[in-house]
């Protein structure tokens, strides 16, 4: 049974392909660059200031989203993690957050048993079919083009917390 958005505590995210487009560049040197798009950081922040937490698992470790997460004050960072369920039940144990409470947002295989897991799962629209059928919401954005910052809205929205969220803009 799906978890109400309402009910989310705290969202999970996947980076490459739901934080960025999935692409990867590297230097010369070897050093990888990635993409941010600003409106899922701002979704991201405005989560955040709303007292839902938001943390990373990722497969890849990377300097680059470690420089991203210090600049958007995230904290619940968990990098080179290949069994991303096994870190859900982790992470709920350490956030005293029961993983129906959870959701979490991923775009390829290695993501499905986490979203299987997880209260809500989230999934973009450039996802593999796999995925997509695996989903609570698909977003209207691929992954890395404000995926995130859609997703961020829909919780916000369902808590009904969203003007509240945009009325700090306006005053």
């Amino acid at each position: 049974m799906t978890t109400p958005l309402a009910d989310i505590r705290l969202l999970l995210l996947d980076v490459d392909g739901v934080l960025t487009d999935g692409s990867i560049t590297y230097t010369d040197t070897g050093e990888q660059i990635k993409t941010f798009n600003a409106k899922d950081g701002l979704g991201i922040r405005l989560l955040m200031d709303a007292g839902i937490n938001v943390g990373i698992v990722t497969a890849r470790v990377s300097g680059a989203l470690r420089h991203r997460c210090d600049n958007l004050g995230l904290t619940l960072i968990f990098d080179g993690i290949r069994d991303k369920a096994k870190a859900l039940d982790s992470i709920s144990a350490d956030t005293q957050i029961s993983v129906e409470h959870i959701a979490f947002m991923g775009d390829d295989l290695i993501d499905l048993p986490a979203m299987k897991k997880a209260g809500f799962a989230f999934t973009v629209a450039d996802a593999p079919n796999e995925v997509q059928g695996l989903a609570d919401m698909i977003t209207d954005l691929p992954g890395g083009k404000g995926a995130v910052r859609q997703v961020c809205e829909a919780i916000l929205k369902a808590k009904g917390l969203w003007e509240t969220a945009v009325s700090r803009f306006l005053s």
